[in-house]
């Protein structure tokens, strides 16, 4: 088996993976780009777009059901066959990745289909259809992997044919009831989707509160509202054995009583196989859960990581975020360093959850001298103003030696647009006494920021 030449190999063609593969073939190199699914990545097939497909119309749903409380009546009959419809045409084309594929070629790039794997220093052995191929960079590999669903190690749950993100995206109907395991934002979008098409859900989480990472608040805030919408939340809770028969899951637990439900959605955190990944070659720890890299997203030498796999967020923002920056280094070329203090995120429930930063929690335990102030959403001019489903608060974390905004978040209706101006503060480090002087438009939800400053004062 002869060993082809290139300038770079980039492995993972997620939003990332394929911006830096892109840019490298347009500034005239020799790429060849390995994606063992759809180029792409999770984010428009199975993730970030057709989710919110799927939320936007249990958003409309929810609304509906206001209107006796605003303005008179309405009757709300759900039927899942126009999400299934639009997340098949619109989003995902049939799960076809052509359009993609063609867009990356055009900058001169080429596309291997096989499972990518570091064999040596500067190599790399793709695992194809007709057999193995292996590459030889001469400039970089680029590794963008992504990642694939964590699932537990519980009791029966391998044998059982459970749904994963993908699944659930791929759905035609809403099932009568619904299981989750994994109350983080995935499963909880999933979770408010289906009870709002009439699924009877339960959502069921280890830790002591839906949404661990978030501000307890936060996790207040949503439990609450999603209880209104039916939902049975379990916090707590241990599985020890899940099965299936006569097409239904039994899910049992270390105490209480078990669970019954149609489906079950296994929601429990995400993870990348680095040995197969082959980074060991490289020097890199393949028993590591995440790639460490610099500013300049080096992982080794020849070497660059970006996306998930980095631990900087598992988001699309951060992969795309950081694939310019690698591609420049890669290219030689000057440019600024990564930055993370103002990562934002966003879970699209209703009221939307946007953080950005580090929370109260995660700024104590650096050791900062904190201060927090909250705002409660009900209780500003525009969560008067909007009365049903007006949930939600800001809530911002100062260092109070540096007088700056380290982190803040906006729960709300559009909370992750209320985030913008909470990121942009937390990004430039704006002293507070600017963000005190600013003026806030009325009256609007972001006005409210200025409320959990005022709050940050009295603390």
């Amino acid at each position: 088996m002869a060993t082809e030449e290139v300038d770079a190999v980039v492995i993972g063609m997620g939003p990332g993976g394929e911006d830096v593969a892109g840019r490298l073939a347009t500034a005239g190199l020799d790429v060849v780009a390995v994606e063992s699914r759809l180029v792409g990545g999770e984010c428009p097939y199975y993730a970030c777009i057709p989710t919110k497909m799927m939320v936007r119309a249990a958003d409309a749903l929810g609304e509906a059901r206001r209107v006796p409380e605003l303005a008179g009546s309405a009757t709300v009959r759900p039927d899942f066959t126009p999400v299934a419809d639009r997340i098949r045409d619109e989003a995902t084309t049939g799960w076809d990745d052509t359009a993609a594929v063609e867009r990356f070629e055009r900058t001169g790039g080429r596309l291997v289909r096989g499972r990518g794997r570091i064999t040596a220093p500067g190599e790399v052995t793709v695992t194809t259809d007709s057999g193995p191929r292996t590459f030889h960079a001469r400039r970089a590999i680029v590794l963008n992997p992504g990642t694939e669903p964590n699932v537990p190690p519980i009791d029966g749950l391998a044998d059982t044919p459970y749904w994963t993100n993908r699944d659930a995206v791929a759905a035609r109907t809403a099932p009568e009831s619904l299981l989750v395991l994994g109350a983080g934002p995935v499963g909880l979008e999933f979770t408010q989707v289906f009870a709002r098409f009439g699924s009877a859900v339960t959502v069921v989480e280890t830790g002591e509160r839906i949404l661990g990472p978030a501000e307890p608040e936060a996790s207040e805030v949503l439990e609450r509202v999603l209880r209104a919408d039916g939902v049975d939340v379990r916090c707590g809770a241990g599985v020890r054995r899940v099965s299936h028969s006569d097409g239904r899951f039994r899910v049992e637990f270390d105490e209480g009583d078990p669970v019954e439900a149609e489906r079950l959605l296994v929601a429990t955190g995400r993870r990348t196989d680095l040995a197969a990944l082959g980074v060991g070659a490289v020097g890199l720890d393949e028993a590591a859960r995440t790639i460490p890299v610099d500013e300049r997203l080096r992982a080794a030498d020849g070497v660059w990581a970006i996306g998930d796999v980095t631990g900087h967020g598992a988001f699309t923002h951060t992969s795309v975020y950081q694939a310019p920056i690698a591609a420049a280094d890669v290219l030689g070329e000057q440019g600024p360093a990564a930055e993370y203090r103002a990562v934002p995120s966003v879970t699209f429930t209703d009221p939307e959850v946007g953080m950005v930063g580090l929370t109260d929690k995660a700024a104590t335990d650096r050791g900062l001298r904190v201060r927090t102030g909250i705002a409660h959403i009900p209780s500003a001019v525009r969560g008067w103003i909007h009365r049903a489903g007006n949930d939600g608060l800001i809530k911002v974390v100062a260092d109070a030696d540096r007088d700056v905004l380290v982190g803040a978040t906006a729960v709300a209706p559009g909370g992750g647009e209320v985030l913008g101006a909470l990121a942009v503060a937390v990004h430039a480090e704006v002293p507070l006494a600017v963000l005190r002087r600013m003026i806030y438009a009325y009256p609007t939800f972001h006005r409210a920021i200025s409320s959990a400053i005022d709050d940050l004062d009295a603390s």
